[in-house]
């Protein structure tokens, strides 16, 4: 199964030094996963991991790494569900942002694991027809 990378992956993966992951295994898994050609992007992901990057250099070279990963398009019906969801789990007492309820969204349509270490898309997943991926 192909999997939907969350952006809390992406920053343990992509931190510049490398010294600082902490979870070897987390990166080893993101690498077979990229290997394998599994990996897929949506658009919003993409936004988060780049936002915030102030030093135009290091900006540039991690947009041009992500550029490795092609966006799934994304279309009015996904964010319609994305707010379906988010009205689903708000019924539920179950908060959440807006880009995490397109995520879900893109992962049902697109038929994708959710990679993530969010503990928000554990809750999501008792009311969503979601997949989380397990490493």
């Amino acid at each position: 199964m192909n999997v939907l990378i969350d952006t809390s992956i992406w920053s343990l993966v992509l931190q510049r030094n490398k010294a600082l992951i902490q979870n070897e295994e987390i990166r080893k898994v993101v690498e077979d996963l990229i290997e394998e050609f599994r990996v897929k992007m949506i658009g919003p992901i993409r936004q988060e991991i780049l936002s915030g990057i102030t030093n135009k250099g290091q900006f540039l070279k991690l947009r041009e790494i992500l550029q490795s990963f092609e966006d799934l398009t994304l279309a009015t019906p996904d964010y319609e569900r994305a707010a379906e969801m988010f009205n689903i789990c708000r019924k539920k007492g179950i908060q959440g942002n807006h880009v995490d309820f397109v995520i879900c969204a893109a992962a049902e349509r697109f038929q994708l694991s959710i990679f993530t270490l969010d503990a928000d898309f554990q809750n999501y997943a008792k009311h969503l027809p979601i997949r989380l991926f397990r490493a």
